[in-house]
């Protein structure tokens, strides 16, 4: 059920789409019960209906240079991983080269553009192809990773469940932004991404961009950059506030940005809060094959701070 853009901005939109996919908030009732919220799956919910705003992932609680040594998984890691796991509360970010093999991240772009030519996916917000994973075999495989899993699963000290998938076969361009305004959690910090390059990344094709050690600022939620809210309606503010709001802080913090030029299979590791986003495309002749994947934490409440809508899960 498609609705307009001018009437998105009023929560029963968002009550009534959540009503005709109850099947898929199921996944919030237990984590409802266990946090004491009190509310109706299919309503509304953000940060204000929590107590607190502080991520409680064990890296985060404490330094993973200590913690991460002693959970019993630590040394089943090689020691490349174990030594980026150690930096992981500083960073924020871990990478894997070519973790994925060139046979394996072709198979993904061939059934990309197979769903495409058949007209089983399309393009949204512009440049994204969204929840392929539900529909391709070779994504599927890739989200549900053993090793992959098993490694986000230590980081976040909990089982993870692959959420969505988004695809690119350009740059994103998308300006700098932590995930956690998009897709959140209760308590904070239980959500992860993996990105994978599904070709060789150049400086001209508008490669990733981060900035390590962002992910220790706090986190940016409705409350930091939008009014006006009501119990009916969102807050006035744009999306583009958000992204403004956070440049500021960036700017003030004294933070500075790296690239990941990526080869083909490579994976890109990132905390919830780590800002990221897609360098300008340079040159637009050229693709920017590529493919992330957002994780969420099991056990904790999964929903999305600016629409203030709860997430819609697929029985798994």
């Amino acid at each position: 059920m498609a609705f307009p853009e001018s009437i998105k901005r009023f929560k029963f939109v968002h009550w009534i789409y959540n009503v005709l996919h109850y099947r898929e908030l199921k996944h919030n009732r237990q984590a409802y019960k266990k946090y004491g919220i009190k509310k109706p799956l299919f309503s509304s919910i953000s940060s204000k209906d929590f107590p607190d705003k502080t991520s409680r992932a064990w890296f985060d609680t404490g330094h993973s240079r200590n913690l991460a040594p002693t959970h019993s998984d630590f040394n089943s890691f090689s020691p490349e991983i174990r030594e980026q796991l150690l930096s992981w509360s500083d960073n924020g970010f871990l990478k894997l080269p070519h973790y994925f093999s060139d046979e394996t991240t072709e198979a993904v772009n061939q059934d990309i553009d197979r769903l495409l030519l058949e007209g089983k996916l399309h393009f949204t917000n512009g440049n994204k192809l969204m929840f392929a994973n539900r529909i391709s075999p070779p994504v599927k495989d890739i989200a549900n990773d053993e090793g992959l899993l098993k490694l986000l699963g230590f980081i976040l000290d909990k089982p993870v469940m692959s959420f969505q998938t988004i695809n690119f076969l350009k740059g994103s361009n998308q300006r700098a932004h932590s995930d956690s305004i998009h897709m959140t959690t209760y308590p904070l910090g239980y959500l992860i991404a993996a990105w994978i390059a599904l070709e060789d990344m150049s400086t001209d094709n508008g490669p990733l961009f981060y900035y390590p050690g962002s992910h220790r600022l706090p986190y940016l939620l409705n409350s930091d950059f939008n009014e006006g809210e009501t119990f009916l309606s969102l807050g006035r503010k744009k999306y583009t506030d958000y992204e403004d709001v956070l440049e500021d802080l960036l700017e003030k913090e004294n933070f500075k940005s790296e690239t990941f030029i990526a080869k083909k299979g490579d994976v890109f590791i990132w905390h919830a809060n780590l800002v990221h986003g897609g360098s300008p495309i340079l040159n637009p002749n050229l693709s920017r094959k590529s493919m992330v994947i957002h994780y969420y934490a099991r056990d904790v409440i999964k929903y999305h701070e600016i629409t203030e809508r709860p997430s819609l899960l697929e029985s798994d």
